[in-house]
């Protein structure tokens, strides 16, 4: 993006008054006496279309600028590429500026025959830079907030790099499978095998293989004797204990070019940072000692100048963007679908349930609606936890890869300050989250839900939206999903699949409408082979049926006769 901005005698003046988003950029500018870092209002513009804007008054910035992208040799005025580094003691120079801009329009192009998506110019850079840092020290974090696509931007990379060999992904177990699902959209020139152990398949250039965190921990030494081009670490603060042996198993892959991919490198302490930097550019940041001598000490006693040092320290090899710096480039609502995978326990229960049904048969006429509704809500509550039907409550964690994912998220929502909505159909799914984030985040997060009286309603409504209210709120779908403001949060979740996607609309829509000065992040979790897929395609093929209860989308269902209606909730196994 071209951030536009002018200057009036002696300061910034207004940004052109043109068709664009307008935001407050971080440029180095004249005070007087040198130059000093402040927040210059900027009309921001894809490079396409800056070339034909009619501008008034083009200065030499500009004029240089459109000349770079005629391909014609210039020099660009300080104005022209004044963006200050971390530590406010330098700027971008101008090669770099011409370079970085060259690259990722040249990569978009690249990436417009082999990459099936529409990139963001954010994305695109960021691809870039993940090459541009990799070939530079060999491997590179990228830390952008939740909703801003790292995973394509990985997807991007790794496609860029697919010549030079197999590349490897290693990720929480339950995100598998939708690694190697979008790769296979995004990206499909790339052969994706999801690897869960066993003998470790061929994988040849242009081959990528996924795999989860436990099987590198049990069966690393089929990882770690393979030479990759490139390896990503997903959810890369799962790493940030160097002494666990997961972390000593990743350590011991070799790869040509190392990423880690997190929205918070630092949950708790800077010696996570530490972490997953020594994980990817060992050989930059080596000793922990001096690491915590030079930064974690003296910024924990206060000190400005070791903050600044820490951040010219790892700006080379870090990029963490929010949603409110690319803001003009983001949509009012990004929608992430992840497809979670099911754990053994919970594969093991919904055929079980799924056998079952098929000896007792669903009968016929009102009988068979009744039994249907009976099966689907305990198929759709084994996605959610096996718990809830095998009544074993004890302990929540490691059994469910819808519940982990969306654990993952909320550690990580906390940790950034975002507060979340997390909606459910269920009310003892609601109880489980709570008690989650009570245990093992130590937050309090209201239920909203249909036996609250309305005061108790209006109470958990105030709350939320004050200041320093909770930072996850619970709902009920049925019972939240009109009527209320709940813009304090930009971040939402849909725990399980509603039959309708206008259900689903409706409830998001707590968090977008008026009065909400964000872009709101909206994530469906789906667990995959399963009917959340059936529901989940009901959606993408926009055939939903408008009644906003269950019962339009069972009798679709209870139509079938029994070897198409098992065809559909028998857990594909292929996928």
């Amino acid at each position: 993006m071209f951030a536009l901005w002018s200057w009036s005698a002696s300061a910034p003046g207004a940004p052109p008054a043109l068709a664009g988003e307008s935001d407050a950029v971080t440029l180095a500018i004249p005070d007087g006496t040198g130059f000093a870092v402040r927040e210059v209002p900027c009309l921001l513009v894809e490079p396409e279309r800056f070339p034909a804007l009619e501008l008034d008054r083009p200065g030499s910035s500009a004029l240089s600028w459109r000349a770079v992208l005629n391909g014609e040799p210039t020099g660009l005025p300080v104005a022209a590429h004044a963006v200050p580094n971390a530590g406010g003691n330098a700027i971008v120079t101008a090669d770099r500026a011409v370079r970085a801009l060259r690259d990722t329009l040249s990569l978009g192009n690249e990436l417009r025959s082999g990459l099936k998506a529409e990139l963001r110019p954010y994305q695109a850079r960021g691809i870039t830079w993940l090459h541009e840092t990799t070939a530079a020290h060999r491997g590179a974090v990228l830390a952008d907030e939740m909703g801003l696509g790292k995973t394509v931007q990985a997807i991007g990379y790794l496609l860029g790099r697919a010549a030079d060999g197999p590349q490897l992904v290693v990720c929480p177990t339950s995100l598998v499978g939708n690694w190697v699902h979008e790769i296979d959209r995004f990206a499909p020139e790339l052969a994706a095998i999801g690897w869960r152990g066993g003998e470790l398949p061929e994988a040849a250039a242009g081959t990528v293989v996924v795999t989860g965190y436990p099987t590198l921990r049990g069966h690393g030494s089929a990882l770690t004797e393979k030479q990759w081009a490139s390896v990503v670490f997903d959810e890369a603060q799962v790493l940030k204990n160097p002494r666990t042996q997961v972390s000593k198993a990743a350590r011991g892959i070799k790869a040509r070019a190392r990423v880690a991919l997190t929205g918070t490198p630092v949950e708790n302490n800077l010696e996570e940072l530490w972490a997953l930097l020594n994980l990817v550019v060992p050989h930059e940041f080596t000793h922990k000692t001096q690491f915590r001598r030079r930064f974690v000490r003296p910024i924990g006693e206060g000190s400005a100048p070791a903050v600044l040092r820490l951040r010219d320290a790892i700006e080379p090899v870090v990029l963490a963007r929010r949603k409110s710096e690319v803001a003009a480039t983001l949509p009012p609502k990004i929608h992430t679908d992840l497809v979670c995978d099911l754990t053994r326990e919970q594969e093991r229960i919904y055929d079980q349930l799924l056998d079952r049904a098929e000896e007792e048969g669903f009968g016929s006429g009102g009988q068979r609606h009744t039994r249907l509704l009976s099966v689907l809500t305990e198929l759709k509550q084994v996605c959610n936890h096996p718990g809830l039907i095998t009544g074993d409550l004890d302990e929540l964690g490691g059994r469910s890869g819808k519940f982990d994912v969306c654990a993952d998220i909320l550690a990580a929502n906390v940790a950034n300050d975002a507060p979340t909505l997390v909606f459910t159909q269920y009310r003892r799914t609601g109880e489980l989250l709570v008690r989650h984030c009570a245990e093992e985040l130590g937050v309090t997060a209201p239920f909203f839900h249909g036996g609250l009286n309305q005061a108790q309603r209006g109470e958990i409504v105030r709350d939320f939206q004050s200041p320093g209210g909770p930072p996850v709120l619970v709902l009920s779908l049925r019972a939240a999903g009109t009527g209320l403001t709940l813009t304090r949060a930009a971040d939402v979740i849909h725990f399980d699949r509603w039959w309708n996607p206008a259900v689903e609309a409706q409830a998001s829509d707590r968090a977008h409408r008026i009065g909400q000065t964000r872009t709101v992040t909206v994530t469906t979790l789906t667990s995959g082979t399963t009917i959340e897929e059936h529901i989940a395609g009901m959606h993408d093929r926009k055939s939903a049926l408008t009644d906003l209860t269950d019962t339009a989308g069972i009798s679709a269902l209870a139509r079938l006769d029994d070897d198409r209606l098992f065809e559909l909730l028998r857990r594909k196994r292929a996928n």
